[in-house]
């Protein structure tokens, strides 16, 4: 097996190494690397570059522009289909997740799993102990959706309803990261990390991509579904998730209006009635 990881780097390039060194400590000699950099600022950049001359196996990609997260990790995929295509197990992800030493070891002892399903959602843990899959077993509720919907509303009435899912979580969380035990077909799994096999390139070239960011999990979700094909998760397989890390430094109401627009397309393929 060769294996192909890709991360999107924006304004953090010391979390992007920090997942290198992870990656090479697996140790593996069948792995290629591939940073695709959205348009960081000349420091970052500078960071990467410095990097870059110091390894051979490691492809570096300088966008002009920010393109987003799953549109940077597309501009990764078709280079690897170009230039790597032995390489068909493709780990693509966030630059603020780290990966065990056994992690490619995990994926190896599970291969029977990627003659039946495109997609392998892995058990993501955060730093603080919080398990983040499966993100979404089955359907959201119509309930849910109507408060999305009121949260993208409005910007302050989206603080209001963030303090109440807070205060009211006991009650009103789904629930769902609690199976972390169990593997499994799930609907979404959390798109921090994901593992796309053969039978995924067998179907797609690369990733359904209509937003900028926000809302992956559902779009691949979509795209596997119109197929007929499923993501399965599986718990065996483990990576650690500093998460938000790689936001941290956008406002959260430029966030949130990210997020707005990446809901409205969201809406449009999920409709309420």
């Amino acid at each position: 097996m060769k294996f192909a990881f890709l991360f999107t780097n924006y304004n953090n390039s010391n979390l992007t190494l920090k997942a290198i060194n992870s990656i090479l400590k697996q140790n593996y000699k069948f792995v290629r690397i591939v940073i695709i950099d959205n348009a960081s600022n000349k420091l970052n950049q500078k960071i990467l570059k410095t990097y870059s001359k110091k390894s051979n196996n490691i492809k570096f990609i300088f966008n002009k522009k920010n393109v987003g997260y799953f549109k940077g990790l597309n501009i990764g995929i078709n280079w690897v289909r170009a230039n790597c295509k032995q390489y068909q197990y493709v780990i693509i992800g966030n630059n603020d997740v780290f990966f065990p030493s056994n992690f490619i070891k995990s994926i190896k002892n599970k291969k029977i799993l990627f003659n039946k399903y495109p997609v392998i959602s892995p058990n993501i843990k955060t730093l603080d102990g919080f398990y983040q899959n499966p993100h979404v077993i089955s359907k959201i509720s119509i309930s849910r959706e109507l408060i999305y919907d009121l949260y993208y509303l409005n910007y302050y009435l989206s603080l209001v309803l963030l303090k109440v899912s807070k205060l009211t979580s006991f009650f009103t969380s789904r629930n769902d990261e609690k199976n972390f035990k169990n593997a499994g077909v799930i609907n979404q799994g959390y798109g921090a990390l994901y593992i796309l096999g053969p039978l995924f390139f067998k179907d797609f070239k690369n990733l359904w991509a209509p937003s900028f960011m926000y809302y992956e999990e559902f779009f691949l979700s979509k795209q596997l579904s119109d197929k007929g094909l499923k993501i399965f998760y599986e718990p065996s397989i483990k990576v650690f998730h500093d998460c938000h890390s790689t936001t941290k430094n956008v406002s959260p109401k430029k966030k949130w209006n990210i997020a707005k627009q990446s809901h409205k397309i969201y809406r449009k393929y999920i409709p309420l009635i």
